[in-house]
């Protein structure tokens, strides 16, 4: 479907996985193929990579194509072999692009409804791939990214079970992350779990209970402020839990995706900058989550 400008709905836009070849990233293509069949929409996976940098790209039966492009080419269809047979019912398209995969990703994200990526990449140079290029998609995507997180492989559809955690932070009001996490959980069947962390330095400095009471008082009271505010205006049938917890939003976010289905934090535009905020907090529980992580842009 097109608007009247001829420009393509955001509902009509695919759900894009990054692949390379490795475990996590084939994780992240079950993942994805689960995503498209929630929402009815294709999945497109995509491998980027400078190839031409690798040493060895001698060639490989064919003298116009280097022996990387041709691997390239069998890692997406492997991918898109893997996607069909875990939902027959999607469509499935494959890119290959000769580029920084940061960029590529990033670029994408522009034409996508969500963007999937596994935790880890493949190889030495990829063994940090949360540090380099997860971080820099997820500090400059155009549309939700979910990281996959976990190391065991999942039959089809158990990766969509389990509550959806949503982090309410400072801009509660029209939270792109808490609608984000509500339509989620309602495609899912399950339930939205908003969690308002707080914390009262005057507690943590303060031996003796009573004279800290007031102030973790207030602090507690503007946690629960903050999630009503967050919860406001959503849809009446969706089943919303909210909860305030003293800690730091890091830890508490952590501890609560333990058993969750996914967990959902916020980022905001840095003025003057290119790109997003993520905060400690999203770089903490991209590291540290036991789920996967959809980090959303909110609106400047």
């Amino acid at each position: 479907m097109r608007d009247p400008n001829g420009t393509a709905r955001a509902t009509d836009q695919p759900v894009v996985a990054g692949v390379d070849g490795s475990a996590p990233s084939l994780r992240a293509v079950d993942h994805a193929a689960d995503e498209a069949a929630l929402r009815g929409l294709p999945l497109r996976l995509v491998y980027a990579s400078l190839w031409e940098r690798y040493e060895g790209s001698g060639l490989a039966g064919n003298p116009d194509r280097p022996s990387e492009e041709v691997r390239a080419e069998d890692i997406v269809a492997r991918a898109a072999r893997r996607a069909h047979d875990r939902r027959p019912d999607v469509r499935v398209t494959t890119e290959v692009l000769p580029e920084e995969p940061e960029y590529a990703l990033v670029r994408e994200s522009r034409h996508a409804s969500v963007l999937v990526l596994g935790s880890r990449g493949r190889g030495a140079r990829a063994a940090a791939l949360l540090g380099s290029v997860s971080l820099t998609v997820a500090g400059h995507t155009h549309c939700p990214l979910i990281v996959v997180r976990g190391d065991q492989d999942e039959p089809a559809g158990t990766g969509t079970r389990g509550r959806v955690v949503v982090g309410v932070g400072e801009q509660a009001a029209g939270s792109a992350a808490v609608r984000f996490a509500v339509e989620e959980a309602r495609r899912r069947g399950v339930p939205v779990e908003a969690v308002r962390a707080w914390e009262c330095p005057e507690h943590r400095s303060t031996g003796h209970p009573l004279l800290a009471g007031e102030p973790a008082r207030l602090h507690r009271q503007q946690a629960g402020e903050t999630l009503v505010a967050a919860l406001r205006d959503l849809p009446a049938d969706a089943e919303l839990h909210g909860r305030t917890v003293e800690g730091h939003p890091r830890t508490v976010l952590v501890d609560a995706s333990r058993d969750a289905g996914l967990l959902v934090v916020g980022a905001t535009p840095r003025h003057g900058h290119h790109g997003l905020r993520l905060g400690r907090v999203a770089h903490g529980v991209l590291h540290h989550a036991d789920c996967p992580v959809a980090v959303v842009p909110e609106c400047g």
